[in-house]
Protein backbone atom coordinates (compact mmCIF):
# COMPACT_ATOMS: atom_id res chain seq x y z
CA UNK A 1 0.00 0.00 0.00
CA UNK A 2 1.38 3.27 -1.33
CA UNK A 3 -1.11 6.36 -0.03
CA UNK A 4 1.41 8.94 -0.57
CA UNK A 5 1.72 8.06 -4.17
CA UNK A 6 -1.89 7.95 -4.95
CA UNK A 7 -2.06 11.55 -3.54
CA UNK A 8 0.85 12.81 -5.56
CA UNK A 9 -1.66 11.57 -8.48
CA UNK A 10 -4.66 12.75 -7.78
CA UNK A 11 -3.94 15.90 -5.56
CA UNK A 12 -5.42 18.61 -7.55
CA UNK A 13 -8.79 16.48 -7.53
CA UNK A 14 -8.74 15.85 -4.34
CA UNK A 15 -8.56 19.50 -3.89
CA UNK A 16 -11.22 20.23 -5.91
CA UNK A 17 -13.51 17.75 -4.66
CA UNK A 18 -13.11 19.54 -1.46
CA UNK A 19 -13.93 22.70 -2.43
CA UNK A 20 -16.89 22.24 -4.17
CA UNK A 21 -18.16 20.62 -0.36
CA UNK A 22 -17.08 24.01 0.79
CA UNK A 23 -18.80 25.81 -1.10
CA UNK A 24 -22.48 24.90 0.25
CA UNK A 25 -22.89 27.11 2.82
CA UNK A 26 -24.56 24.40 5.10
CA UNK A 27 -25.15 26.82 8.06
CA UNK A 28 -26.98 24.70 10.46
CA UNK A 29 -28.22 27.04 12.89
CA UNK A 30 -29.82 29.04 10.38
CA UNK A 31 -33.38 28.31 8.98
CA UNK A 32 -32.52 30.10 6.09
CA UNK A 33 -29.85 27.50 4.95
CA UNK A 34 -32.20 24.31 5.70
CA UNK A 35 -32.24 24.00 1.84
CA UNK A 36 -28.19 24.17 1.75
CA UNK A 37 -27.58 22.08 4.67
CA UNK A 38 -29.94 19.46 2.89
CA UNK A 39 -28.24 19.88 -0.71
CA UNK A 40 -24.99 19.38 1.42
CA UNK A 41 -26.19 16.43 2.43
CA UNK A 42 -27.39 15.17 -1.25
CA UNK A 43 -23.72 15.62 -2.34
CA UNK A 44 -22.37 13.62 0.49
CA UNK A 45 -24.50 10.93 -0.55
CA UNK A 46 -23.99 11.05 -4.05
CA UNK A 47 -20.30 11.31 -4.00
CA UNK A 48 -20.16 8.50 -1.40
CA UNK A 49 -22.13 6.52 -4.19
CA UNK A 50 -19.08 7.23 -6.64
CA UNK A 51 -16.98 5.84 -4.72
CA UNK A 52 -18.34 2.56 -4.10
CA UNK A 53 -19.73 2.61 -0.67
CA UNK A 54 -22.76 0.79 -0.57
CA UNK A 55 -26.38 0.75 0.64
CA UNK A 56 -25.92 5.23 1.23
CA UNK A 57 -29.33 6.68 1.89
CA UNK A 58 -30.29 9.62 3.51
CA UNK A 59 -32.16 9.62 6.73
CA UNK A 60 -34.48 12.64 8.02
CA UNK A 61 -34.67 13.54 11.42
CA UNK A 62 -36.60 16.77 13.22
CA UNK A 63 -33.72 18.66 12.15
CA UNK A 64 -31.48 18.05 9.67
CA UNK A 65 -30.80 15.00 7.64
CA UNK A 66 -27.93 12.15 8.51
CA UNK A 67 -25.72 10.45 5.84
CA UNK A 68 -25.35 6.95 5.88
CA UNK A 69 -23.49 4.28 3.49
CA UNK A 70 -21.48 1.02 3.94
CA UNK A 71 -18.89 -1.20 2.64
CA UNK A 72 -19.27 -4.60 4.62
CA UNK A 73 -17.12 -7.23 3.72
CA UNK A 74 -17.04 -10.32 6.36
CA UNK A 75 -18.80 -9.97 9.35
CA UNK A 76 -15.85 -11.82 10.97
CA UNK A 77 -13.82 -8.70 10.17
CA UNK A 78 -13.61 -5.54 12.72
CA UNK A 79 -16.08 -3.27 12.11
CA UNK A 80 -14.84 0.32 12.06
CA UNK A 81 -17.75 3.30 12.16
CA UNK A 82 -16.55 6.84 10.56
CA UNK A 83 -18.83 9.64 12.22
CA UNK A 84 -18.18 13.30 10.79
CA UNK A 85 -20.74 15.87 10.14
CA UNK A 86 -21.40 18.54 7.27
CA UNK A 87 -22.85 21.42 9.37
CA UNK A 88 -20.78 24.37 9.69
CA UNK A 89 -20.88 27.43 12.09
CA UNK A 90 -22.29 30.67 10.59
CA UNK A 91 -19.81 32.62 8.96
CA UNK A 92 -20.98 36.02 10.88
CA UNK A 93 -19.12 38.55 11.14
CA UNK A 94 -18.71 38.54 7.15
CA UNK A 95 -16.65 41.65 7.50
CA UNK A 96 -13.52 40.38 9.32
CA UNK A 97 -12.91 37.69 6.48
CA UNK A 98 -10.37 38.16 3.86
CA UNK A 99 -12.44 36.02 1.45
CA UNK A 100 -15.70 35.15 0.72
CA UNK A 101 -16.01 32.23 3.41
CA UNK A 102 -17.74 29.95 1.06
CA UNK A 103 -15.51 30.95 -2.21
CA UNK A 104 -12.75 28.56 -0.63
CA UNK A 105 -9.01 30.11 -1.46
CA UNK A 106 -5.43 28.39 -0.84
CA UNK A 107 -2.82 31.44 0.77
CA UNK A 108 0.34 30.67 2.46
CA UNK A 109 0.60 31.36 6.44
CA UNK A 110 3.49 31.45 8.40
CA UNK A 111 2.38 28.39 10.35
CA UNK A 112 1.46 26.75 6.85
CA UNK A 113 4.21 27.70 4.16
CA UNK A 114 2.77 25.38 2.02
CA UNK A 115 -0.90 27.03 1.82
CA UNK A 116 -4.02 26.80 3.53
CA UNK A 117 -7.64 26.38 2.45
CA UNK A 118 -9.88 29.16 3.85
CA UNK A 119 -13.33 28.52 4.36
CA UNK A 120 -15.53 28.03 6.66
CA UNK A 121 -15.75 24.55 7.35
CA UNK A 122 -12.14 23.81 6.04
CA UNK A 123 -11.25 22.26 9.02
CA UNK A 124 -14.63 21.96 11.58
CA UNK A 125 -15.60 19.90 9.76
CA UNK A 126 -15.88 19.48 6.27
CA UNK A 127 -12.15 19.29 5.09
CA UNK A 128 -11.48 17.10 8.02
CA UNK A 129 -14.49 14.65 7.72
CA UNK A 130 -14.08 14.43 3.94
CA UNK A 131 -10.55 13.13 4.64
CA UNK A 132 -12.22 9.93 5.47
CA UNK A 133 -14.21 9.24 2.20
CA UNK A 134 -10.42 10.32 0.49
CA UNK A 135 -8.53 7.81 2.49
CA UNK A 136 -11.28 4.72 1.41
CA UNK A 137 -10.48 5.30 -2.28
CA UNK A 138 -7.35 5.14 -1.04
CA UNK A 139 -7.67 2.46 0.29
CA UNK A 140 -9.95 1.18 -2.62
CA UNK A 141 -7.02 1.82 -5.29
CA UNK A 142 -4.11 0.33 -3.03
CA UNK A 143 -4.98 -3.25 -2.60
CA UNK A 144 -8.78 -2.80 -0.99
CA UNK A 145 -10.42 -2.46 2.03
CA UNK A 146 -9.11 -4.49 4.79
CA UNK A 147 -11.87 -4.70 7.34
CA UNK A 148 -15.88 -3.33 7.49
CA UNK A 149 -16.57 -0.05 7.51
CA UNK A 150 -19.59 2.53 7.93
CA UNK A 151 -20.43 5.99 7.65
CA UNK A 152 -22.29 8.44 9.21
CA UNK A 153 -22.15 11.84 8.92
CA UNK A 154 -24.60 14.31 10.55
CA UNK A 155 -26.03 17.61 10.25
CA UNK A 156 -26.39 18.71 13.65
CA UNK A 157 -23.33 18.67 14.84
CA UNK A 158 -22.73 22.46 15.35
CA UNK A 159 -26.21 22.81 17.01
CA UNK A 160 -25.78 19.87 19.61
CA UNK A 161 -26.99 16.76 17.98
CA UNK A 162 -30.14 16.89 19.49
CA UNK A 163 -31.57 14.00 16.91
CA UNK A 164 -28.96 12.05 16.81
CA UNK A 165 -29.61 10.11 20.14
CA UNK A 166 -32.73 8.95 18.63
CA UNK A 167 -31.24 8.07 15.20
CA UNK A 168 -28.31 6.18 17.46
CA UNK A 169 -31.17 3.84 18.97
CA UNK A 170 -33.45 3.25 16.62
CA UNK A 171 -30.21 2.16 14.23
CA UNK A 172 -28.00 0.42 16.91
CA UNK A 173 -28.03 -2.56 14.82
CA UNK A 174 -27.31 -1.04 11.53
CA UNK A 175 -24.65 1.12 13.73
CA UNK A 176 -23.08 -1.65 15.45
CA UNK A 177 -19.60 -1.70 15.45
CA UNK A 178 -16.47 -2.43 17.26
CA UNK A 179 -14.82 1.49 17.12
CA UNK A 180 -15.76 4.74 15.83
CA UNK A 181 -13.13 6.84 14.33
CA UNK A 182 -13.57 10.60 14.28
CA UNK A 183 -11.30 13.27 12.87
CA UNK A 184 -13.03 16.26 14.77
CA UNK A 185 -10.14 17.38 16.66
CA UNK A 186 -6.28 18.31 16.31
CA UNK A 187 -3.08 18.08 16.93
CA UNK A 188 0.09 19.39 18.59
CA UNK A 189 1.79 20.72 15.66
CA UNK A 190 2.69 19.87 12.40
CA UNK A 191 5.87 17.71 13.36
CA UNK A 192 4.37 16.60 16.52
CA UNK A 193 1.37 14.72 15.95
CA UNK A 194 -1.08 13.83 18.72
CA UNK A 195 -4.00 11.58 19.68
CA UNK A 196 -7.09 13.07 21.99
CA UNK A 197 -7.37 11.14 24.55
CA UNK A 198 -9.85 12.90 26.63
CA UNK A 199 -12.77 15.57 25.66
CA UNK A 200 -14.77 18.03 28.06
CA UNK A 201 -18.44 17.94 28.81
CA UNK A 202 -20.56 20.82 28.32
CA UNK A 203 -23.51 22.46 30.04
CA UNK A 204 -24.67 25.57 28.24
CA UNK A 205 -27.64 27.77 29.44
CA UNK A 206 -29.16 31.24 29.26
CA UNK A 207 -29.92 33.78 31.85
CA UNK A 208 -32.45 36.29 31.61
CA UNK A 209 -32.26 38.86 34.55
CA UNK A 210 -35.60 40.84 34.87
CA UNK A 211 -36.07 44.20 36.77
CA UNK A 212 -38.70 46.72 36.17
CA UNK A 213 -42.33 45.81 33.77
CA UNK A 214 -40.81 48.39 31.03
CA UNK A 215 -37.99 49.82 29.71
CA UNK A 216 -37.83 53.58 32.37
CA UNK A 217 -36.66 56.87 31.69
CA UNK A 218 -32.95 56.80 33.46
CA UNK A 219 -33.00 60.06 34.77
CA UNK A 220 -37.02 59.92 36.19
CA UNK A 221 -36.17 56.23 37.71
CA UNK A 222 -32.32 55.86 38.01
CA UNK A 223 -30.63 55.70 41.22
CA UNK A 224 -34.36 54.01 42.71
CA UNK A 225 -35.23 51.05 40.79
CA UNK A 226 -32.48 48.09 40.04
CA UNK A 227 -30.76 48.19 36.71
CA UNK A 228 -30.86 44.54 35.63
CA UNK A 229 -27.86 45.24 33.33
CA UNK A 230 -25.86 45.90 36.63
CA UNK A 231 -27.34 43.48 38.30
CA UNK A 232 -26.35 40.42 35.94
CA UNK A 233 -22.58 42.09 35.38
CA UNK A 234 -22.21 41.48 38.96
CA UNK A 235 -23.93 38.48 39.26
CA UNK A 236 -21.71 37.20 36.74
CA UNK A 237 -18.67 38.53 37.86
CA UNK A 238 -19.04 36.79 41.72
CA UNK A 239 -18.59 33.24 39.67
CA UNK A 240 -14.99 33.82 40.05
CA UNK A 241 -13.14 33.61 43.08
CA UNK A 242 -9.86 35.35 42.98
CA UNK A 243 -8.22 32.84 42.56
CA UNK A 244 -10.34 31.84 39.41
CA UNK A 245 -12.17 28.91 40.81
CA UNK A 246 -15.62 28.63 40.15
CA UNK A 247 -18.10 29.53 43.07
CA UNK A 248 -21.23 27.80 41.86
CA UNK A 249 -22.09 25.69 45.19
CA UNK A 250 -21.25 21.75 44.38
CA UNK A 251 -19.67 22.60 41.18
CA UNK A 252 -16.27 20.34 42.02
CA UNK A 253 -18.04 17.77 43.73
CA UNK A 254 -16.53 14.64 42.02
CA UNK A 255 -13.97 15.74 40.06
CA UNK A 256 -11.38 13.84 38.39
CA UNK A 257 -8.25 14.64 40.15
CA UNK A 258 -5.74 13.87 37.31
CA UNK A 259 -2.50 12.22 38.81
CA UNK A 260 0.96 13.42 39.13
CA UNK A 261 2.06 11.50 36.70
CA UNK A 262 -0.18 11.73 34.20
CA UNK A 263 0.04 15.71 34.25
CA UNK A 264 3.82 15.36 33.83
CA UNK A 265 3.00 12.90 31.02
CA UNK A 266 0.43 16.22 29.21
CA UNK A 267 3.96 18.33 30.22
CA UNK A 268 6.15 16.49 27.29
CA UNK A 269 4.19 18.27 24.25
CA UNK A 270 5.95 21.19 23.29
CA UNK A 271 3.87 24.68 24.22
CA UNK A 272 5.23 27.95 24.43
CA UNK A 273 3.22 30.55 26.89
CA UNK A 274 4.60 33.40 24.80
CA UNK A 275 3.60 31.97 22.04
CA UNK A 276 0.12 31.67 23.23
CA UNK A 277 -0.50 35.05 24.51
CA UNK A 278 0.88 36.54 20.90
CA UNK A 279 -1.21 33.99 18.69
CA UNK A 280 -4.18 35.76 20.11
CA UNK A 281 -3.02 39.08 21.39
CA UNK A 282 -2.95 38.70 24.89
CA UNK A 283 -0.44 40.20 27.42
CA UNK A 284 -1.26 38.17 30.68
CA UNK A 285 -2.68 34.41 30.96
CA UNK A 286 -5.82 34.00 33.34
CA UNK A 287 -7.28 31.41 35.14
CA UNK A 288 -7.48 28.71 38.06
CA UNK A 289 -4.43 29.16 40.63
CA UNK A 290 -2.45 26.17 40.61
CA UNK A 291 -2.64 24.91 36.26
CA UNK A 292 -0.40 25.46 33.63
CA UNK A 293 -2.16 26.81 30.84
CA UNK A 294 -2.80 23.40 29.07
CA UNK A 295 -4.04 21.93 32.19
CA UNK A 296 -6.52 24.63 32.38
CA UNK A 297 -7.95 24.09 29.35
CA UNK A 298 -7.91 20.29 29.74
CA UNK A 299 -8.16 18.76 32.93
CA UNK A 300 -9.64 21.26 34.84
CA UNK A 301 -13.74 22.87 34.84
CA UNK A 302 -14.65 25.92 33.33
CA UNK A 303 -17.54 28.71 33.13
CA UNK A 304 -17.51 31.24 30.49
CA UNK A 305 -19.76 33.80 29.56
CA UNK A 306 -20.67 33.69 25.73
CA UNK A 307 -22.59 36.50 25.39
CA UNK A 308 -24.26 39.15 27.32
CA UNK A 309 -26.95 41.23 26.32
CA UNK A 310 -29.64 44.19 27.24
CA UNK A 311 -30.80 47.56 26.86
CA UNK A 312 -30.07 50.38 24.03
CA UNK A 313 -27.49 49.28 22.00
CA UNK A 314 -28.24 51.12 18.23
CA UNK A 315 -26.91 54.77 17.32
CA UNK A 316 -26.62 57.43 19.48
CA UNK A 317 -28.51 57.43 23.20
CA UNK A 318 -31.51 56.18 24.76
CA UNK A 319 -31.53 56.83 28.24
CA UNK A 320 -33.01 54.04 29.75
CA UNK A 321 -32.84 51.65 32.80
CA UNK A 322 -33.74 48.39 30.77
CA UNK A 323 -36.73 46.01 31.91
CA UNK A 324 -34.29 42.98 31.20
CA UNK A 325 -30.89 41.29 30.39
CA UNK A 326 -29.50 38.21 29.07
CA UNK A 327 -26.30 36.33 28.75
CA UNK A 328 -25.00 32.64 27.43
CA UNK A 329 -22.89 30.63 29.65
CA UNK A 330 -21.08 27.76 29.06
CA UNK A 331 -19.21 25.42 31.71
CA UNK A 332 -16.87 23.03 30.38
CA UNK A 333 -16.77 20.03 32.38
CA UNK A 334 -14.20 16.60 32.99
CA UNK A 335 -14.87 13.49 34.11
CA UNK A 336 -16.72 12.65 37.20
CA UNK A 337 -19.01 15.99 36.38
CA UNK A 338 -22.25 15.05 35.09
CA UNK A 339 -24.10 17.76 32.90
CA UNK A 340 -27.18 17.65 34.04
CA UNK A 341 -26.27 18.00 37.53
CA UNK A 342 -24.31 20.80 36.97
CA UNK A 343 -26.76 22.67 35.16
CA UNK A 344 -28.99 21.81 38.21
CA UNK A 345 -26.38 23.46 40.63
CA UNK A 346 -25.56 26.50 38.51
CA UNK A 347 -29.61 26.91 38.46
CA UNK A 348 -30.05 26.71 41.96
CA UNK A 349 -26.68 28.95 42.84
CA UNK A 350 -28.21 31.96 40.08
CA UNK A 351 -31.60 32.12 41.52
CA UNK A 352 -29.70 32.18 45.47
CA UNK A 353 -27.63 35.04 44.80
CA UNK A 354 -29.71 37.36 42.62
CA UNK A 355 -30.93 40.38 44.89
CA UNK A 356 -34.90 40.52 45.65
CA UNK A 357 -34.66 43.71 43.87
CA UNK A 358 -35.24 41.43 40.22
CA UNK A 359 -36.10 37.65 39.10
CA UNK A 360 -34.42 35.60 37.20
CA UNK A 361 -35.33 32.22 34.82
CA UNK A 362 -32.40 30.18 33.94
CA UNK A 363 -33.24 28.26 30.22
CA UNK A 364 -30.77 24.78 29.73
CA UNK A 365 -29.63 24.55 26.03
CA UNK A 366 -27.81 21.40 25.27
CA UNK A 367 -25.05 20.06 27.23
CA UNK A 368 -23.21 16.86 27.05
CA UNK A 369 -20.85 14.27 28.73
CA UNK A 370 -16.93 14.35 29.36
CA UNK A 371 -14.83 11.61 27.55
CA UNK A 372 -11.47 9.71 28.71
CA UNK A 373 -10.13 6.94 26.58
CA UNK A 374 -7.12 5.02 27.01
CA UNK A 375 -3.73 4.63 25.38
CA UNK A 376 -4.03 0.37 25.91
CA UNK A 377 -7.21 0.77 23.53
CA UNK A 378 -6.42 -0.99 20.47
CA UNK A 379 -7.94 1.49 18.36
CA UNK A 380 -5.33 3.85 20.24
CA UNK A 381 -2.58 1.47 19.37
CA UNK A 382 -3.48 1.43 15.58
CA UNK A 383 -3.94 5.54 15.44
CA UNK A 384 -0.57 5.65 17.36
CA UNK A 385 1.25 3.47 14.71
CA UNK A 386 -0.76 5.06 11.71
CA UNK A 387 0.87 8.21 13.09
CA UNK A 388 4.32 7.01 13.28
CA UNK A 389 4.23 5.60 9.64
CA UNK A 390 3.77 9.02 8.29
CA UNK A 391 4.88 11.41 10.79
CA UNK A 392 8.30 9.62 11.87
CA UNK A 393 7.58 9.45 15.85
CA UNK A 394 4.84 8.70 17.36
CA UNK A 395 1.84 10.40 18.56
CA UNK A 396 1.60 12.15 22.09
CA UNK A 397 -1.60 11.67 24.04
CA UNK A 398 -3.51 14.99 24.81
CA UNK A 399 -6.91 15.92 26.51
CA UNK A 400 -8.50 18.61 24.26
CA UNK A 401 -10.29 21.61 25.79
CA UNK A 402 -13.14 21.09 23.61
CA UNK A 403 -16.29 19.06 23.77
CA UNK A 404 -18.07 16.56 21.19
CA UNK A 405 -20.97 15.56 23.27
CA UNK A 406 -21.71 12.94 20.78
CA UNK A 407 -18.82 11.25 22.30
CA UNK A 408 -19.94 10.15 25.09
CA UNK A 409 -23.00 8.68 23.70
CA UNK A 410 -22.01 6.55 21.37
CA UNK A 411 -20.25 4.81 24.05
CA UNK A 412 -23.70 4.71 26.04
CA UNK A 413 -25.98 3.43 22.65
CA UNK A 414 -23.75 1.32 21.02
CA UNK A 415 -21.57 0.32 23.23
CA UNK A 416 -18.19 1.12 21.45
CA UNK A 417 -15.34 3.44 22.14
CA UNK A 418 -14.02 6.03 19.93
CA UNK A 419 -10.58 7.63 18.51
CA UNK A 420 -9.89 10.51 17.79
CA UNK A 421 -7.26 11.13 14.66
CA UNK A 422 -8.05 15.02 14.73
CA UNK A 423 -5.33 16.77 11.88
CA UNK A 424 -6.39 20.10 12.56
CA UNK A 425 -4.28 23.10 14.54
CA UNK A 426 -5.26 25.34 17.41
CA UNK A 427 -4.42 28.40 15.08
CA UNK A 428 -7.04 27.44 12.35
CA UNK A 429 -9.53 29.97 13.77
CA UNK A 430 -12.47 27.22 13.72
CA UNK A 431 -15.52 28.77 14.80
CA UNK A 432 -13.81 32.70 13.86
CA UNK A 433 -13.77 34.48 10.52
CA UNK A 434 -11.02 33.48 8.22
CA UNK A 435 -10.79 29.74 9.52
CA UNK A 436 -8.51 27.86 7.33
CA UNK A 437 -7.29 24.04 7.25
CA UNK A 438 -3.34 23.64 6.00
CA UNK A 439 -3.35 21.62 2.84
CA UNK A 440 -0.60 19.84 4.45
CA UNK A 441 -2.58 18.54 7.18
CA UNK A 442 -5.39 17.68 4.51
CA UNK A 443 -3.66 15.56 2.61
CA UNK A 444 -1.50 13.88 5.80
CA UNK A 445 -4.94 12.60 7.41
CA UNK A 446 -5.86 11.20 3.57
CA UNK A 447 -2.02 9.24 3.23
CA UNK A 448 -2.62 8.10 7.78
CA UNK A 449 -6.22 7.27 8.14
CA UNK A 450 -5.44 3.84 5.57
CA UNK A 451 -2.60 2.46 7.83
CA UNK A 452 -4.92 2.89 10.61
CA UNK A 453 -7.58 0.34 9.36
CA UNK A 454 -4.74 -2.19 8.68
CA UNK A 455 -3.03 -2.05 11.97
CA UNK A 456 -6.83 -2.53 13.34
CA UNK A 457 -7.12 -5.14 11.84
CA UNK A 458 -4.17 -6.53 13.02
CA UNK A 459 -4.81 -5.84 16.91
CA UNK A 460 -8.13 -7.46 16.64
CA UNK A 461 -6.69 -10.90 15.21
Amino acid sequence: MNPKSFIDTHKERMLNELFELLRIPSISADPAYNDQVAACAEHIAAHMKNLGIQNVNIYPTKGHPIVYGDFLIDPALPTVLVYGHYDVQPADPIELWDNDPFDPIIKATDIHPEGAIFARGACDDKGQMFMHLKAFEVLQAEGGVPCNVKFMIEGEEEVGSSNLGPFLSEHKDMLACDTILISDTGMIANDTPSITTGLRGLSYVEVEVTGPNRDLHSGLYGGAVANPINILTQMVASLHNEKGEITVEGFYDGVEIVSDDERALMAQAPFSQEAFKKSIGISDVWGEEGYSTPERTSIRPTLDVNGIWGGYIGEGAKTVIPSKAYAKISMRLVPGQDPDAITEKFTQHFINIAPASVSVKVTPHHGGLPYVTQSTDPAYQSASAAYERTFGKPALPVRSGGSIPIVALFEQILGAKSILMGFGLDSDAIHSPNEHYGVFNYFKGIETIPYFYHNYVNQMK
